[in-house]
């Protein structure tokens, strides 16, 4: 009567152990356990080699779980019989349930969830070898599960498609961010990563500098003025216009004029500045960032002046514009400190109107819609169907937004009031 307690009981540790280590195989990252393995972890390269055959592996592990289940209920069962006689089978039938659904499935499977790595690689070798030892009846389980599937017309492979895994990609970076006790600077990793996920579905006419706030020069200025005012430009790229200042001519880069008066010995009338802007590069603004950081790759250039579908200039483009879009703001000594969002002791925010959406909702942590607007007095006025009246509000998904200051027809600041959910803790 002991033995065959004692027996039941490792037939049950057993059936726990396949309960964890399906649970475990199942849920382990796959690219981590690459990881591992390529770091010379052998145990990760058995894993890796499991998951890849991931449908046999399942097999095995049914296969023994079952069957070390269904002999400690025969067991169980026979000793009942023999104590109680047939009221056993009804004890026999309590005690087992109880003893499998909470040590053999519940318990082991919780464990392997908090503990996925630990479990596979402890595992690995154990299971490799179930699944060479039960290879015949796998082979014979894939066969009749292949010829089913065909029977009911069921694909019996899954195709993954770039979407699939670019939104697989997404859903995982989503789900780590939603963890509230991870580290900042890992946070902003997986922002980035996130950030180089939407390169394809973001395009430069919603990051550009709108043409308002580009400075420009015209090239028929005496070449001194234009010195000066490339000399007083925070920029090193400037362009240059004639007639009107939509009719943009040549792209002049500061090291150029200077090397041009160097080499004209400091007189600076001597420069031809026409000769030395190089030819400007249009591009439209439904171009996707991902697209545009190609071509500046391959054209080896930072500057693009960006024009609506009907060849107006609308604004520029650079390089650091986009790289911003993956890493944050990127400033230097030369940058000009424009005041953007405020936070205020009430937990409000004031924002100029000309913030992006999309530096809102990342710095932030917001959900604003960008879709049909990119700066937040635009998407105030697509929502408002009106141009509003200063302290005037208005309430869109969620958000509190109060005209603070408008100039003529434009929204110069807002203040806006966060759900309480959406407000930051840093805030």
């Amino acid at each position: 009567m002991t033995a065959i307690a004692l027996i039941v009981l490792l037939l049950l540790t057993v059936a726990a152990f396949f309960s964890a280590t399906e649970t475990a195989l199942t849920t382990v990252s796959k690219p981590v356990m690459q990881q591992m393995a390529a770091d010379g972890d052998r145990r990760a390269g058995v894993v890796t080699k499991l998951l890849k055959r991931r449908e046999t592996m399942i097999s095995t592990v049914l296969l023994g779980n079952n069957l070390v289940n269904i002999l400690a209920s025969a067991l169980t069962t026979s000793l009942m019989i023999e104590l109680f006689g047939n009221e056993g089978i009804v004890y026999a039938t309590a005690i087992m349930t109880v003893l499998v659904v909470i040590y053999g499935e519940i318990l082991p499977k919780t464990y392997a969830l908090l503990h996925p790595a630990t479990v596979s690689l402890f595992s690995a070798g154990i299971m490799s070898a179930l699944v060479k030892i039960f290879s015949p009846f796998n082979t014979a389980v894939d066969f009749f599960v292949k010829g089913a599937l065909r029977l009911f017309r069921v694909p019996a492979a899954q195709v993954q498609t770039s979407s699939h895994i670019l939104a697989e990609l997404r859903g995982t970076i989503e789900v780590q961010m939603a963890e509230h006790h991870i580290k900042d600077e890992v946070r902003h990793e997986r922002v980035m990563l996130r950030s180089v996920l939407d390169l394809a579905d973001v395009s430069v006419g919603e990051i550009m500098i709108h043409r308002k706030k580009v400075a420009t020069i015209d090239a028929d200025l005496p070449t001194a003025d234009i010195f000066e005012q490339v000399a007083a430009s925070p920029y090193s790229r400037v362009p240059l216009w004639r007639e009107e200042p939509d009719n943009i001519v040549g792209v002049l880069h500061a090291k150029a004029l200077l090397r041009a008066i160097n080499e004209s010995g400091g007189k600076v009338q001597k420069a031809d500045i026409l000769a030395l802007a190089a030819k400007p590069w249009f591009i439209p603004d439904s171009t996707t960032l991902l697209d545009q950081l190609n071509a500046f790759r391959a054209r080896r250039e930072h500057f693009a002046m960006v024009v609506d579908e009907y060849g107006t200039l609308q604004g520029v483009v650079t390089l650091e514009d986009i790289l911003e879009e993956i890493v944050g703001d990127i400033r230097d000594e030369h940058d000009v400190a424009v005041a953007g969002v405020r936070p205020q002791a009430d937990g409000s925010y004031l924002i100029d109107g000309a913030v992006t959406l999309r530096d809102l909702n990342r710095e932030l942590d917001w959900s604003l819609p960008d879709e049909k607007a990119s700066t937040l007095a635009g998407f105030v006025l697509h929502e408002a169907r009106t141009i509003p009246e200063s302290g005037q509000q208005f309430l869109f998904h969620g958000f509190r937004f109060q005209i603070v200051r408008r100039t003529r027809n434009q929204l110069t600041l807002l203040r806006v009031n966060p759900p309480k959910a959406a407000a930051p803790a840093a805030a």
